[in-house]
């Protein structure tokens, strides 16, 4: 595969997950949507790595990152699949955009890593104003929008805390084998809860919402991952954030497009807000100012 061919699948897979998994709950469930991805995904996961033939160690470091793994895998997905019910699918890609602030924050308290530049500060400042607006527009509907943002800043928090969390433990595992180990804990505690629930196995399940869990499984969770891991072997890291760049904003437009989300002025203000914000962090300290020339 080419390299532009796996950049345009990986913007792709990115705009398009958000309102799969809102899909794929309708009818069925969240919690049904979230826990048949999460067990489809480790089944084809594990068989990968069969398949490829790469070890899978179990000795100490490797059992710590696959459980801080599986935990975010599970806190995360449990949130974004709750919130999906009361939120526009578009709002998800928006608040993830905040992903790289937010474990850069984490980093530079838990690591020690001097990374909170003044260029990164204004950043954090940006991301969370963008935060704001959008919350506070939310405040104006109902309560079950209001909960819902609240989950979705969970979901970020829990996210970046994994990947904080595993950056300490820095297990030499191969991207696929920590994704197989992850969901080798986080597939089970999805049955747990589904089972503690009460909930049984649904009449009748949607068309949409099936196909919209198979295609999480298969591209959201495997054939994006590989996606993603191959662009960071042959690109610059500059050029592969920013994808996050595109995604919000093409999330958006997608959710409008197909499921009829309505965008409000404060969610693109809020937005432009985000991802100048993710700009500030990201490539910051990388613009010079050169003085004019008459």
């Amino acid at each position: 595969m080419t390299v532009p061919a796996a950049y345009l699948g990986v913007i792709l897979i990115w705009t398009t997950t958000p309102l799969a998994i809102k899909w794929s709950g309708e009818g069925p469930g969240f919690l049904f949507g979230v826990t048949g991805r999460m067990v489809l995904s480790a089944v084809i996961a594990l068989a990968l790595v069969h398949l490829l033939r790469q070890p899978m160690p179990w000795n100490r470091r490797a059992r710590k990152s696959y459980l801080a793994a599986g935990l975010g895998i599970y806190s995360a997905m449990l949130s974004v699949y709750w919130a999906a019910q009361f939120v526009p699918s578009g709002w998800i890609s928006v608040f993830f955009g905040m992903t790289p602030i937010v474990s850069g924050v984490m980093a530079a308290v838990w690591l020690g890593e001097r990374s909170l530049t003044p260029a990164r500060v204004v950043g954090v400042l940006l991301g969370v104003a963008g935060l704001v607006i959008i919350f506070s527009g939310s405040l104006q509907g109902d309560d079950q929008m209001f909960y819902g943002v609240l989950a979705l800043i969970v979901s970020v928090i829990c996210h970046s805390a994994s990947a904080v969390c595993m950056k300490r433990i820095a297990a030499p595992l191969t991207g696929l084998v920590t994704t197989a180990g992850g969901l080798l804990v986080a597939a089970p505690l999805f049955l747990l809860t589904w089972f503690l629930s009460g909930n049984t196995w649904p009449e009748q399940i949607g068309d949409r919402a099936v196909a919209s869990i198979i295609y999480l499984s298969v591209c959201g969770s495997v054939l994006g991952f590989a996606l993603y891991f191959y662009l960071l072997r042959h690109m610059d890291l500059v050029r592969v954030a920013l994808i996050t760049l595109i995604t919000p904003v093409s999330a958006l437009l997608l959710g409008a497009l197909l499921n009829g989300e309505v965008m409000t002025t404060s969610v693109w203000v809020g937005t432009l807000l985000i991802m100048s914000g993710l700009v500030s962090f990201e490539f910051g300290a990388k613009l010079k100012w050169r003085p004019l020339r008459a």
